[in-house]
């Protein structure tokens, strides 16, 4: 009811800003007395704007519009645009003159928009998250957007940290840099995802992508599977970088940060157009980077190069082809796997005793991920109503080193050498050299139309697509390379009865061999086994947004997949629904959908009476149901997404272990789980005064598998990550007298407390609540910016993890300078 009462408080004080408000009217005509049809209309006023399109009379209406004097814009391709003053008066209606535009040859062109917006952090649209252009107030799906002012007022330069502006998602695992997945694992409402989508299409990585090309990251929540198929996105949603593009002028930025643990990265973005008609023209960007880890040991390399070009062939005709090489290099951060069979050794940091600066690794044992983006596009208007746009892209990426983690083994380790510890817990390092490239190819045809039945508008996008993805593996065996002891003080046991050293001058609490030389000698016996898979789909799916009212619209999708690879094929049906209404246009919605996301599940390996067999399973499906309101207020500078959703997985896939004192190994599959993920999110963006921009965000989650095995039912799933989640940042920038130029900033992160390993027959590992702050100090020009951010201020000592124990950053300063040209 609170939550009821907020929002009518918020619609009744909407609706009396607007009535305060005025309206203005017109018509755009060409020479020849003919109404135009899709001008964009803009009214600009002190920074701001709002705007329209007319419709097929050529009318157009703008409504809530504050008194004053603005500039109105019309403009259209094949026409010249056309600029007027008004003034608007309050609570009155103003028709204006016709607008006439005179004919002209004109090709588009980005605009490129320069931060001097009032609310700069706020994302109003995206053609991406329903492969339509549509508003996010007329979209009932939600999605986040962290733009790159955001990422640059924060100093952000790792993935890691910019994904954290995102409500509700949490990192659950570090990039490992291993075969096929590599890359980091981030909880986006309760289930795991990676980021595996550039610019709405498949883009692989097996490590942490670099930001140098990023314009900005739109996180879209919920099951996406009616557009995005199931392959690369997770139940929760997917995680999709939008690259920055070409424009038609030569511009230039460099810039330098460097902070504490070696921090140093350099990065570079250049745009030139390259003919005379600057219709054809290059962006490159790239970067170099290189730190060391807070530990004892451990690094990070890489360096980055994103080329980008454009064509505009005409108004109807263009081109875009981007691509991204990346080459890195790293050590494996530190994570320690919990037993997943017997009973843990310790529930909490405290009981486990664990030093955070400790690696357990060496700099000799790093990994490489080269990795690369390819992808082309292009564009052609069939008609006034019409577009085709067909896309390709290819990614590879690789995994070649050593890959190694802890796990715990305190009950293997006592039972080989027949002992008991006293107190202390004793992890096994396993180890693998790599050598692994997983290569992805996407294929897509779109008809993204906007046109009228009658008088109801309708905007769809009918597109069929193909992905195909091979795996090639030569990878080692894992080999145990040592035993490391923690939390205790049974060091006599440990290295006697275990390690069996009987000299006390020569205990240790790692029997590792560190070094790639050692390391190489313990896998020299490895067999390799060659391995490659391959799998392709073909989807059709098609979408239609349908304005039944000017206020209200509706949305339905369908999507078809066709999987197949050498030994099975499936076919899954995906539908999506939505609906808004707009009690106050463009200002305050009210949205609800429905969504479906699914999973393609090939042949599983089971083991009975011993003898192993393999058997398919229909694809897993999980439904959405969502409502909640979106709000874009004060001339842009309040917008808001408030929402509530149930997510139900009602035929999960689980694995039951099913032993015997015959058969230790016997295990099947069930599909008869049902997972429940509820919860409540919320983000804030505002610039209440001019030079202030803040975005805030906050998420519940409410997470138990409801139906499943033994060991996990009604228990929360180690993967949902805490129940509640914030985030925070203010940053103001004086903009008049002495202090022009300068600014500051503030903000941090919550998160409740994790159970990272909930089990029934294990028991319970939790990770404690933790508030990271953070603080910035910035003077900035138009051509340049110099900046100093100080990350974790109280040095928070503070985890992650997904059954995994994951130390993260300590406190640590960054100092950036940026230069434009």
């Amino acid at each position: 009811m609170k939550k009821l009462f907020a929002l009518l408080t918020l619609v009744l004080v909407a609706t009396g800003v607007a009535a305060q408000s005025g309206t203005i009217r017109g018509t755009v005509i060409s020479t020849k007395n003919n109404p135009i049809e899709y001008v964009t209309i803009t009214l600009g006023h002190n920074g701001t704007t709002k705007g329209t399109l007319t419709d097929s009379r050529g009318n157009y209406e703008i409504r809530n519009i504050s008194p004053g004097t603005y500039t109105l814009k019309a403009s259209s391709v094949g026409y010249k645009t056309r600029e007027i003053r008004i003034v608007v008066d309050a609570g009155g209606v103003t028709t204006l003159p016709d607008i006439t535009l005179p004919e002209q040859q004109e090709q588009l062109r980005e605009v490129v928009v320069a931060g001097n917006r009032t609310n700069k952090y706020a994302q109003k649209e995206s053609t991406y998250v329903s492969k339509l252009p549509l508003k996010d107030i007329e979209n009932p799906q939600v999605f986040n957007s962290i733009g790159s002012q955001l990422l640059e007022d924060q100093v952000i330069t790792g993935f890691n940290d910019a994904i954290r502006n995102a409500p509700g998602v949490t990192m659950l695992w570090e990039p490992t840099g291993r075969a096929s997945d590599g890359a980091g694992y981030f909880s986006v409402r309760g289930f795991a995802v990676q980021p595996t989508m550039l610019n709405g299409l498949p883009s692989l990585t097996n490590g942490s992508p670099d930001l140098a090309n990023t314009d900005r990251i739109e996180v879209i929540k919920g099951p996406s599977g009616t557009l995005y198929g199931s392959s690369l996105i997770s139940y929760g949603g997917l995680i999709n970088i939008v690259t920055k593009k070409p424009f038609n002028m030569f511009k230039g930025n460099v810039s330098y940060t460097a902070g504490s643990y070696g921090l140093n990265r350099v990065t570079v973005d250049v745009n030139t157009p390259l003919s005379t008609e600057k219709n054809i023209n290059l962006r490159v960007n790239g970067a170099y980077h290189t730190q060391n880890s807070y530990q004892d040991a451990g690094f990070r390399r890489s360096f980055f190069f994103a080329p980008s070009l454009s064509y505009e062939v005409n108004d109807k005709l263009s081109f875009l082809v981007n691509a991204e090489i990346y080459n890195g290099r790293s050590t494996n951060q530190t994570m320690l796997f919990l037993d997943r069979v017997n009973p843990i050794g310790a529930h909490n940091i405290d009981e486990l005793g664990y030093d955070h600066k400790r690696s357990y690794t060496s700099n000799d044992l790093y990994i490489d991920n080269p990795s690369y983006s390819f992808q082309a596009q292009m564009n052609y208007k069939l008609s006034e109503t019409w577009t085709s746009q067909t896309v390709l892209s290819n990614s590879s990426a690789k995994s070649e080193g050593y890959y190694s983690y802890l796990t715990e083994s305190t009950t293997a380790a006592e039972t080989a050498a027949d002992v008991t510890l006293n107190d202390g817990m004793v992890f096994g390092r396993y180890i693998s050299d790599q050598n692994s490239e997983t290569i992805g190819t996407d294929i897509q045809q779109n008809f993204i139309g906007d046109f009228k039945i009658g008088s109801v508008r309708n905007r769809m996008v009918v597109g069929i697509d193909y992905l195909k993805t091979t795996v090639t593996s030569n990878n080692s065996p894992y080999i145990l390379n040592g035993m490391v002891y923690m939390g205790g003080t049974d060091m006599e046991t440990f290295n006697r009865d275990i390690l069996g050293i009987t000299d006390p001058s020569q205990y240790t609490d790692d029997s590792g061999v560190l070094t790639a030389a050692g390391t190489d000698a313990l896998l020299a016996n490895g067999k390799i086994s060659p391995s490659r898979a391959i799998q392709e789909i073909f989807s059709v799916y098609a979408s239609d947004v349908i304005n039944i009212l000017p206020e209200l619209s509706a949305m339905a999708s369908l999507r078809v997949d066709r999987f197949w690879d050498n030994s099975y094929n499936q076919t899954a049906f995906s539908p999506k629904f939505g609906i808004v209404y707009q009690p106050v246009i463009d200002q305050v919605a009210i949205f609800a959908n429905y969504m479906d996301g699914f999973t393609n599940i090939g042949p599983r390996e089971e083991v009975r009476n011993s003898v192993s067999s393999f058997r398919s399973f229909d694809p897993e499906h999980a439904t959405q149901l969502e409502f909640g309101t979106k709000l874009n207020l004060f001339n842009d500078k309040l917008t808001a997404t408030l929402s509530y959703y149930d997510i139900k997985v009602a035929d999960m896939l689980l694995r039951v272990d099913d032993p015997t004192a015959d058969n230790p190994t016997d295990f099947y599959y069930a599909k008869n789980g049902e997972q429940r993920n509820k919860g409540f999110e919320a983000l804030v963006n505002a610039s209440p005064v001019k030079g202030l921009n803040l975005i805030a965000g906050y998420s519940y989650l409410d997470s138990k598998l409801e139906k499943g095995t033994e060991d996990l039912v009604n228990r929360r799933p180690e993967g949902a990550g805490p129940v509640n989640t914030a985030n925070l940042w203010a940053g103001y920038q004086f903009s008049t007298g002495k202090l022009k130029g300068f600014g500051i900033g503030f903000g941090g992160n919550y998160a409740g407390e994790n159970k990272i390993m909930n089990r029934n027959t294990v028991g319970t590992f939790t990770v404690p609540e933790y508030t990271v702050l953070n603080a910035s100090a910035f003077y900035g020009t138009e051509d340049f910016r110099i900046t100093l951010k100080l990350n974790n201020i109280t040095d928070e000592e503070y985890y992650t993890g997904w059954s995994t124990i994951n130390p993260q950053l300590t406190r640590n300063l960054a100092a950036g300078f940026s230069y434009n040209f």
